[in-house]
């Protein structure tokens, strides 16, 4: 039960932050504790969107359930499909060829891009910069033109499948990806002088919203908000998958473990990826672009799991079969759930004024957290 704005027995007040009506889609709705402007307490109120995707998944075959998790994290959906296309192999050890390999890394990391774009404009709008969100979208709009052209969606992509990718990549494929590079390239540089240089947005982000790297390992907090707390946490490097292994790219590390450092974990992420992208488009195998499958998956009876690094963290997909043509039990280890578990650590004894910026940074998407 959300309480009402007033005062609690202890002189504090107790505020709604946030929308809370039903209808109201992929918002987080926090009941803050203050006393005065200083924050005591942050309660998440979460559920309204919860659509029991894992019970749902259940009752689908092993090619079906992929499919709902793109509306879990929608912004991470080609990696949320390669989890558990990665899981479904793994039980059947089914080889995908080195082309589907290939594409997959390649969409995955267009993906981490875009998503980090959509990130970097609502963080600079949040905090009272409008144009960056402009900036942002301008850029992303030429990922979403690729992944349309390939496999026909611009948000909720369903395109990697057990054995590989759904269709062969677009002829234009490699020609608008390259386009994208040399655009982007200079579109960092673009960020960085209107928003990481300015003064006003470093003294909103500095020193505010710390997070130790202990604490970081007891919340279970993955991807960009533990890496700026300095802790490894990028499955790419600890667990690789795929190629991986085989590329050249940094994990990106800060250890100032505040806003302003999981914001430039981000920023700089954005390079790597770029990175990646490079070594790639000009080195796609030729061959098959999925292994040959029975058009029905039978997984041996077992429990299976596989992890990848999504744009906000570690996702992980887990499987006990019973050697039906269904799973028998079926939970994601979503990186939103964990990262949201610290956020009354990251705010408490801070400033109201400051939540937007921590908040902001953790990077949160409610359908990952809700399911």
């Amino acid at each position: 039960m959300v309480e009402e704005i007033g005062t609690n027995e202890e002189g504090e007040l107790v505020i709604n932050m946030g929308p809370q009506h039903p209808a109201t889609h992929g918002v987080l709705h926090l009941v803050v504790t203050l006393q005065g402007e200083t924050i005591k307490k942050i309660e998440p109120h979460l559920g309204y969107i919860h659509r029991s995707i894992e019970k749902m998944c259940e009752s689908l075959t092993y090619r079906q359930f992929s499919y709902v998790t793109s509306r879990m994290d929608y912004l991470s959906s080609h990696i949320n499909n390669h989890a558990c296309a990665m899981c479904v192999e793994k039980g059947l050890q089914v080889e995908v060829p080195p082309r589907a390999q290939v594409i997959r890394v390649m969409v995955d990391e267009l993906t981490r891009i875009a998503s980090h774009e959509l990130w970097w404009g609502a963080m600079a709008m949040d905090l009272g910069a409008f144009t960056p969100f402009f900036h942002a979208f301008r850029e992303r709009e030429n990922i979403n033109d690729i992944m349309e052209e390939t496999c026909g969606a611009r948000l909720t992509m369903n395109y990697i499948v057990p054995g590989g990718v759904m269709a062969d990549i677009h002829p234009n494929f490699q020609k608008r990806v390259k386009s994208f590079i040399e655009l982007f390239r200079s579109k960092i540089d673009e960020y960085d002088e209107l928003v990481t240089g300015n003064i006003i947005f470093q003294n909103r982000m500095k020193g505010v919203g710390w997070i130790s790297a202990e604490d970081v390992v007891s919340y279970g907090c993955t991807g960009p908000v533990a890496r700026a707390s300095g802790v490894h946490s990028d499955i790419r490097k600890l667990f690789p998958y795929e190629i991986y292994e085989k590329l050249q790219f940094n994990e990106i590390l800060e250890t100032g473990g505040d806003s302003f450092a999981r914001y430039m974990v981000r920023m700089r992420e954005l390079r790597e990826s770029v990175h990646i992208l490079e070594q790639l488009v000009d080195n796609i195998p030729e061959g098959e672009f999925q292994a040959k499958t029975k058009a029905v998956l039978k997984l041996p009876k077992g429990e299976f799991y596989q992890r990848v690094e999504t744009a906000r963290g570690e996702l992980g997909v887990y499987i006990v079969s019973e050697g039906a043509t269904t799973p028998y039990r079926i939970k994601f280890r979503s990186p939103g759930f964990a990262n949201l578990s610290a956020l009354d650590h990251i705010a408490a004894g801070g400033k109201l004024g400051d939540l937007v910026a921590s908040m902001g940074t953790l990077d949160l998407v409610i359908p990952d957290i809700d399911r």
